[in-house]
């Protein structure tokens, strides 16, 4: 049990209880079911975004390209898509802009391990290209007479229920694929070979190879991942804001990335789990959504997250260095 407290999930979850009950003490209504299905709903774009991020920062790397990826995955399928007729059809703009995204990442691999560049760099170039692409080449006005599936998925909830004047609320159709994602992430990550060689190539690039890792693969898949995962909450995203807006997602990966490393994450990889980035994205979505409900203005947020992120990281390398204290023989 000691051992169980003592991890950084642990330590992640009392904070956000405690920035939970500072918040319903502020603010009673920060407690309803209303809120609650709100904040679940926010942490959807986010929260799969933070697992594509995190395979990357697990593997030793970098990657700041997505939200190019996701912008550019989101407006293309729902530029092509209805050309070809198949607006009534939810699943087939999830597949297109999947595979969209999906094959920008396969771009990102490409580089990185073929031309063996840092992948911070390919990233940062691959995003501005994509970005620039998109607004030159694809289109730079908002589409909103999007598809009608997108409408009706941006509607669609689990369950509903009634308030007293007579609006209903659940929640969302989008939480489901936050949750699947999720699941799907963990099994690689710890249930699979795979997952122990990007956690391999995080700890020890030369060890994997040694090993007989094939880091081909595994990088086409990293990389692939983050941009599957960034098509779909592209989609999300649009049906969300009942728009498609060619110029969404800048400045996100900041957030993302900061979500993930206060999970827990290490930025120069080997370390990082699926529960503590879904605590640090929900950490972020609460911090962010409830400025108003405490009466804090919006700029306090960029504060607020920048020191958490300075904590945060600073107690996971204090812990880190106790653990390689403790090893050391006397």
């Amino acid at each position: 049990m000691r051992k169980i407290l003592r991890k950084h999930e642990c330590l992640l979850l009392a904070l956000i209880v405690v920035l939970c009950a500072a918040i319903g003490i502020k603010n009673p209504s920060f407690f309803t079911l209303v809120n609650a299905f709100d904040l679940l709903k926010s942490s959807v774009t986010l929260g799969i975004l933070g697992l594509g991020v995190l395979i990357v920062l697990v593997s030793g790397n970098i990657d700041i390209s997505f939200p190019a990826i996701a912008a550019f995955s989101m407006y293309v399928t729902c530029l092509l898509v209805p050309a070809l007729g198949f607006t009534d059809h939810i699943v087939i703009l999830f597949v297109v802009s999947a595979t969209v995204g999906c094959l920008l990442g396969f771009l990102n691999a490409f580089f990185i391990y073929y031309f063996n560049l840092p992948a911070l760099i390919v990233t940062l170039g691959t995003g501005s290209l994509i970005r620039g692409c998109l607004l030159a080449f694809v289109g730079t006005r908002i589409i909103t007479n999007l598809p009608s599936s997108m409408v009706e998925f941006s509607q669609a909830c689990l369950f509903t229920q009634a308030l007293p004047g007579g609006e209903t609320f659940g929640l969302a159709a989008s939480f489901p694929i936050f949750v699947v994602a999720a699941v799907l992430v963990w099994l690689v990550l710890n249930h699979m070979l795979l997952g122990r060689g990007i956690y391999a190539l995080g700890g020890a690039p030369e060890a994997a190879r040694r090993v007989g890792f094939n880091i081909r693969g595994i990088q086409f898949f990293i990389y692939g991942s983050i941009g599957l995962l960034a098509g779909l909450a592209g989609i999300i995203h649009a049906s969300n804001m009942r728009n498609a807006n060619p110029r969404d997602f800048r400045g996100i990966e900041l957030t993302v990335i900061a979500a993930v490393v206060v999970g827990g994450a290490s930025i120069t990889g080997g370390r990082g789990t699926v529960l503590g980035t879904i605590l640090g994205v929900l950490l972020l979505v609460i911090i962010n959504n409830s400025l108003i409900l405490v009466g804090l203005p919006t700029e306090w947020h960029k504060v607020i997250i920048g020191s958490i992120i300075i904590a945060s990281t600073a107690v996971t390398a204090w812990r880190a260095r106790g653990r390689q204290l403790s090893t050391v023989p006397t």
